[in-house]
């Protein structure tokens, strides 16, 4: 007769671990860490390719820009807008004359001329967007001592920005006060000495507008709030 043994587990039962092996946690383990760095790569990824993008519409804009200055400069004889350098350049309808920084009554309606269009390029975008500031660089040939044609640099770039700013003939168009506010608040004034001397002294005594780009996701900064003086005269 069988006997029946009520309650009591098998010793193979019994012995049957319920830990989960070493191999398997580690194998877990690692396809978790696969999964999260896979979830990080592809963010780090995706931001890289929206920096590019951001990158790649900036270039656009900024040479969208350049077009709409040559287009104003077709109708002044004279000005060429040099992409690569990113430069405004007058050629010989602006130069000036050995040791001096005055300019002409001519030369000086010349760029009352051309400025209110490059001014109304600003107030748009892409310009209004990406354009930082303009640069009046002023150059000197090679003849004399370098603090001196350094000086004579930093004059003429000074005496560009006071014709812009000074008062108008009475066969021009004068600046309103918005566009003088402009002018203030854009264009810098700097001298470069002989630096990028051309090939002829005439040529080196020049004066060029530099243009200057905010970076992506620059923000241009609101000075409304800060005091400024009046506009005033000229007195070099």
């Amino acid at each position: 007769m069988k006997r029946i043994a009520v309650g009591k587990k098998t010793t193979d039962e019994g012995e049957k671990p319920f830990w989960i092996s070493f191999s398997d946690m580690m194998t877990t383990l690692m396809v978790l860490f696969l999964l999260v760095m896979s979830v990080a790569l592809l963010a780090v990824t995706k931001n890289v390719s929206d920096m590019e993008q951001k990158k790649a519409d900036r270039e656009q804009e900024i040479n969208q820009l350049l077009t709409q200055m040559e287009t104003v400069a077709q109708h002044h004889p004279g000005v060429r807008i040099n992409r690569t350098r990113h430069v405004i350049d007058f050629g010989d309808r602006v130069r000036f004359d050995s040791g001096s920084s005055r300019l002409s009554d001519k030369q000086a309606k010349y760029l009352r001329a051309f400025l209110p269009e490059i001014l109304a390029l600003t107030k748009q975008n892409p310009g209004q967007r990406w354009l930082k500031r303009v640069v009046v660089e002023g150059f000197a040939d090679q003849r004399g001592d370098y603090l001196l044609n350094l000086n004579l640099s930093l004059q003429r770039s000074q005496r560009v920005l006071c014709v812009l700013l000074e008062k108008a003939d009475a066969d021009e168009k004068p600046l309103g006060t918005d566009e003088l506010e402009q002018v203030r608040r854009l264009f810098l004034v700097g001298g470069y000495s002989f630096n990028s001397a051309k090939k002829s002294l005439e040529e080196s005594r020049r004066v060029e507008l530099r243009l200057e780009y905010f970076d992506v996701d620059e923000i241009r900064p609101d000075d409304r709030d800060i005091p400024h003086g009046d506009i005033g005269f000229c007195r070099i």
